[in-house]
């Protein structure tokens, strides 16, 4: 489905995208854009846009009297939420996901601790209202309300750490909870244990407890990996 408000460039890219990221145009192969034109049923113009925006994600660039080329996976824009989108969509599902949740756990403990010293009483309050929300739906099969406040929560605990740097990494952690939910890389329901490690990391955070906000966060992503040892070998 293409994503809305991006019209018929949107159409191409979300045909586009995905076919580059899964491999069937290997690094090196060279896109025309007058026979993709012809292949979407496209104007030259629209085809010029979809390459433009594929272009600032680093999966192509575009040389006069050569054509597209496909770029090196290793330069690739893979923070861009739409490229995990993509990746996480196709066959490299499994290595994504682990790569992703890897990163989060390398990065969420630091930033919970530093939430811990710097949340504003308004993040304490909103961390707080999403553990709450992701307890109310951790029953019944209710994955993608969960997901709603899990996302926000996560959010919450980057942006309140007071690193710009931690904070633009929401949307890439938002498209790892996602991911795992839209691709069944989930149990029916959340693990209890992780619910109650949310709800315990918020009080840490509203006390000002950074030790254990770390430890709790640590856990979390620690148990992340472990669904997917067992879901997504």
């Amino acid at each position: 489905m293409s994503t809305p408000g991006r019209g018929l460039h949107g159409r191409v890219l979300d045909a586009l995208g995905p076919a580059i990221t899964a491999g069937e145009y290997p690094p090196g192969s060279v896109l025309r854009t007058d026979e993709l034109a012809q292949h979407f049923e496209v104007s030259r113009s629209v085809m010029r846009e979809a390459v433009r925006v594929l272009e600032s994600m680093h999966l192509v660039e575009s040389r006069r009297r050569v054509g597209v080329t496909v770029r090196p996976k290793a330069e690739w824009n893979v923070y861009d939420p739409q490229v995990i989108r993509w990746r996480l969509a196709g066959a490299d599902r499994p290595h994504q996901l682990r790569s992703l949740t890897v990163l989060r756990s390398a990065i969420e403990p630091a930033a919970a601790g530093l939430a811990a010293r710097h949340a504003t009483a308004a993040q304490c309050a909103e961390l707080t209202e999403c553990a709450l929300g992701m307890v109310a739906n951790s029953r019944g099969h209710k994955l993608e309300a969960y997901l709603v406040h899990d996302m926000a929560f996560h959010r919450v605990i980057l942006t309140a750490s007071g690193n710009e740097m931690f904070a633009r990494l929401g949307d890439v952690v938002a498209e790892v909870l996602s991911g795992r939910t839209h691709h069944e890389v989930m149990f029916e329901d959340p693990d209890p244990a992780a619910v109650t490690l949310h709800v315990q990391l918020a009080e840490a955070v509203r006390e000002g407890d950074a030790p254990r906000a770390e430890q709790l966060t640590r856990a979390i992503t620690t148990g992340a990996l472990q669904e997917l040892d067992v879901l997504a070998p």
